[in-house]
């Protein structure tokens, strides 16, 4: 097979993801990496010709009869992004750069806003390095909106499945999105902005040799789309003037009235005793709000048995301050140590894990979360690259902000029957206008079950979600966490027949039938996206 300049063949048969919860077995000669074809100073020459690979790969796909999906750094927990066909290494597509004036529309500047504003980055460029990029390097002196918990995802696969962070007034990474250059064909790449937020200039469609799409649906639609759109090239988000992140972090909080009212109406006053700055002071805004609870060690208007907190309050830049320790040290979850833990609960039986899980989760949770921690760093700095070690499970699950402390309650009762090897944080985000965001209520509540990848843990997970079923409390889940549960009926009852409607009308707009198969994987059949 010859292959053009700028595509390598990838000698695998099968890829497993970064938290070793899943493996795919993957067609041979059928996986590809991507790297640019010409020195790295040859922008344009660069971009454009690995646009036309991208449209190779599809026409090969098509001839072939293949399934494609890209591939970033392997960060889900899920199936979602990736196919038993073959996968496309983006990893080394990091061209980054800023536009000129000349390349956004009158609209875009006539509201206040210019080139500085924003960034355009490939694919593969990584949240680790786009922060240095950003905060460090070339002068830039910016920030992103939103981030992760870790930043080792790349853009777009961060963007696909929706990651969120806690920001309150930011919304989730995808937010900051103004932009996409999507390869949706062999014959066919387009350029998608809001109709309502027209921000490229004919000077850069001409520049990419797009098609144009100026279409809210459209645009909402493929910003979460979890590779199912195309391969995603390029994408143009804004950015912010850099700015500090002060984290604090407290122990025993009583869970009361107080608690109730600051989350489940995001009213954080309720706590200024317990938070150290109020939520908006001077010089001092808060930024990133989170509720950790032991669900094995948890008591009403008992502080002893109460949450943690972890508070972030964004900052104006400054150079004296001092950065913040890596991690390390002390137990994370991700380490060694889970792999040994879930092959004991898998193996012990019932009554010795309801026996051994809560005092092992209780020794763990103060290591795991640290009380009385603070640091001051920029969000790159504040939100680091975790490294894989071992095998987690993750499981996020996104509510009205209302139910929350009735969430917690339900949870913990749960627990007391299926004790769960792991422990419960609850990340407050603003509501996002993607058409499948996850994060789709106007204050969104994410609860996420962090623990150890087990039998066990999937059990919890399938009791919190069907018990929330039962109550009719309305709920979501993260495209890249696990959500094993997931069906046609199911993702129709979260988000409602208009919204996957308008989603699926919005792939068969971008994508033809030949097409169409290609981006299709499992997950779409068995979930009735296709």
């Amino acid at each position: 097979m010859t292959l053009p300049e700028g595509i390598n063949l990838l000698p695998i048969t099968d890829w497993q993801n970064g938290h070793q919860n899943f493996t795919v077995n993957l067609t041979k000669d059928a996986s590809f990496n991507l790297r640019l074809p010409f020195a790295f100073t040859e922008t344009e020459k660069n971009y454009q010709a690995t646009t036309k690979n991208f449209q190779w790969l599809i026409q090969h796909a098509v001839d072939n009869n293949l399934k494609l999906r890209a591939l970033g750094n392997g960060w889900s927990f899920s199936d979602v992004q990736v196919c038993t066909g073959g996968l496309v290494d983006t990893r080394e597509l990091r061209t980054f750069f800023s536009i000129g004036n000349s390349f956004l529309s009158p609209q875009y500047l006539a509201s206040g806003k210019t080139a500085k504003d924003l960034v355009f980055t490939q694919c593969g460029m990584s949240i680790l390095q786009m922060n240095k990029e950003l905060e460090e390097e070339n002068g830039w002196l910016r920030s992103l909106r939103a981030s992760g918990a870790s930043n080792g995802q790349t853009i777009a696969g961060a963007t696909a499945t929706g990651t969120h962070g806690a920001g309150i007034k930011a919304g989730a990474v995808h937010d900051a999105i103004v932009g996409l250059h999507l390869v949706t064909g062999f014959n066919r790449h387009v350029w998608l902005e809001r109709a309502s937020n027209p921000v490229a200039s004919p000077a850069f469609t001409d520049w990419l040799g797009a098609e144009i799409f100026r279409d809210d649906d459209l645009f909402n639609a493929a910003v979460v789309s979890f590779g199912s759109f195309g391969f995603i090239h390029g994408v143009l988000l804004e950015t912010e003037p850099i700015y500090l992140l002060e984290k604090y972090t407290s122990a025993n909080i009583p869970y009361n009235d107080n608690l109730k009212q600051a989350i489940n109406e995001w009213k954080f006053e309720a706590l200024n005793d317990f938070l150290p700055f109020p939520p908006e002071s001077p010089g001092r805004s808060l930024y990133h709000f989170e509720v950790l609870v032991n669900p094995h060690r948890f008591a009403v208007n008992d502080a002893d048995k109460g949450v943690y907190l972890r508070a972030m309050y964004k900052t104006p830049y400054r150079t004296d301050y001092t950065k913040p320790a890596q991690p390390g040290g002390n137990f994370q979850y991700g380490d060694e140590l889970l792999g040994l833990i879930q092959t004991i609960l898998d193996n012990i039986g019932k009554k010795l894990t309801q026996k051994l899980i809560p005092p092992l989760v209780t020794k763990l949770f103060p290591l795991a979360f640290a009380a009385n921690e603070q640091a001051t760093g920029t969000i790159g700095e504040i939100f680091t690259n975790t490294k894989f070690r071992g095998k987690a499970a993750s499981a996020a699950t996104a509510i009205d902000t209302s139910n929350a402390s009735r969430a917690i309650e339900e949870i913990v009762a749960l627990n007391r029957k299926i004790p769960f090897p792991g422990a419960l944080a609850l990340r407050f985000v603003k509501g996002t206008q993607a058409t499948l965001g996850f994060t789709k209520f106007e204050k969104t509540c994410v609860l996420e079950m962090d623990g150890v990848e087990s039998a066990t843990s999937r059990k919890f997970f399938s009791s919190v979600w069907d018990r929330f079923e039962a109550i009719g409390l309305p709920y979501t889940l993260h495209w890249g966490k696990i959500n094993f549960n997931l069906t046609e009926a199911r993702i129709r009852q979260m988000y409602g027949d208009t919204a996957v409607n308008k989603w699926l009308t919005a792939r068969h707009k971008l994508l033809d039938n030949e097409t169409q198969k290609v981006f299709t994987n499992e997950f779409m059949e068995r979930t009735g996206l296709m």
